[in-house]
């Protein structure tokens, strides 16, 4: 966890259970007041990382339950997701990481 232009910056990894195909970058949401912008890109390795840049200081064990609920039903590994977020509540960050892995190829098995 770091401090950087008063946004907090947490960093968190899951073991990938399923390795992502190769696939072009994902971009959802916007980032402004409530919401939050949703990036996911392919990675090296079978590991699933998340970087996440928040006006809401905090709240890391909420983030990192939210990811560890999302993960459990997405166990892509060799990802690599960035979340810019403005106070977003737990139910929009599960809707819009769930429309950013809809976008992935076989993402519905």
């Amino acid at each position: 966890m770091s401090n950087s232009a008063g946004l907090e910056i947490l960093d968190f990894s899951f073991p990938g259970r399923r390795i992502a195909d190769a696939f072009p970058p994902v971009l959802v949401g916007v980032v402004g007041s409530g919401n939050l912008e949703v990036m996911l890109e392919r990675a090296a390795g079978d590991e699933c990382t998340v970087r996440i840049e928040t006006s809401a200081r905090g709240f890391g064990p909420i983030w990192r339950a939210v990811l560890a609920d999302f993960h459990e039903r997405h166990p892509f590994g060799g990802i690599r997701i960035s979340i810019n977020d403005m106070g977003a509540t737990p139910a929009v960050v599960s809707l819009r990481l769930g429309q950013a892995v809809a976008e992935l190829p076989g993402a519905s098995s």
